[in-house]
């Protein structure tokens, strides 16, 4: 169902959205890198890390350091 509504499947559509929470945490906050992937349930920071990567292109640090 959720693949007809948006056109991807759950897994995608998850990982988007905690991608656009993180972009804005990282944006709006001075939380670190590691305090922002436990707030959005990861586990371990370096798997949030990897995946903000493969969705952006940029490190979480990177991408903080873009609106500086």
């Amino acid at each position: 169902m959720l693949r007809s509504l948006k056109g991807q499947n759950a897994h995608h559509y998850i990982h988007n959205k905690l991608i656009e929470k993180a972009k804005e945490k990282l944006s709006a906050t001075r939380l670190s890198v590691s305090e922002v992937a436990y707030g959005l349930g990861f586990e371990h920071p370096q798997s949030f890390s990897k995946l903000f990567k493969t969705k952006t292109k940029l490190s979480p640090l990177e991408f903080r350091q873009s609106f500086n």
